[in-house]
């Protein structure tokens, strides 16, 4: 194992964010190392997605910074090292369930048969197999948020950041896919945070963290 093997995948120190004169986030320091698995908690509006595209790189802080030390230094390559799912699911309409998981894979250079076998395996983790052939037309919202989850699964992604996955689904069907993802990212030694407010989701995991006024801290409210 290398020395950035064991450095931590991002590192957030004194951030903040703002828009306009809205405080969103301020003072937050968190350290996301490798096999880390983190769910923050906070309500609607809290600032976990805002958190979430800042440690994705997606979005610049308005103070402190964001560094990635267990990551590329290359931003293209790096990008191609963090997953991010988003509550929308963002799926190609002209694509095929199938062909949605397997796109970031076959962009980042992955053969046709490796791509497919890979996302074969992630749809068939979260349940999935049967839509492999539909477009998204044909899908639910809670069955295009599966393919979608699924599409970060197959890219065995260093760092998987994900806002309320499981918003979409029924609360058997969201356990069998955070653990799905929880156990995907553990196998490839890599880290993952979860927003959600869902506790019982929360509670499968080994690290929380609640939002609240524009603070992480740690553990969950009341």
């Amino acid at each position: 194992m290398n020395d950035s093997d064991e450095r931590p995948l991002v590192q957030a120190t004194s951030v903040g964010v703002s828009y306009g004169q809205t405080d969103i986030l301020h003072g937050v320091a968190l350290t996301v190392c490798p096999g880390a698995h983190v769910a923050v908690m906070g309500r609607s509006g809290s600032g976990k997605t805002t958190l979430l595209l800042t440690l994705a790189g997606l979005l610049a802080p308005s103070s402190g910074t964001v560094t990635w030390p267990g990551l590329s230094p290359d931003v293209r390559r790096r990008r191609g090292e963090i997953g991010m799912i988003f509550q929308a699911p963002s799926l190609m309409p002209e694509l095929t369930a199938l062909q949605n998981t397997t796109l970031p894979l076959r962009l980042r250079g992955v053969g046709v048969e490796e791509a497919r076998d890979s996302s074969l395996v992630a749809l068939a983790a979260i349940g999935a197999a049967d839509l492999a052939d539909a477009l998204p037309a044909q899908l639910s919202g809670g069955q295009q948020q599966r393919v979608a989850i699924a599409r970060a699964l197959a890219g065995r992604h260093r760092l998987v950041l994900a806002d309320e996955p499981t918003g979409a689904l029924d609360r058997a069907r969201a356990r069998q896919v955070a653990l799905a993802l929880r156990d995907a990212v553990a196998a490839t030694g890599g880290g993952l945070v979860l927003a959600t407010h869902d506790p019982a989701l929360a509670e499968m995991f080994d690290e929380h963290l609640t939002v609240l006024d524009g603070d992480l801290t740690l553990g969950r409210t009341a």
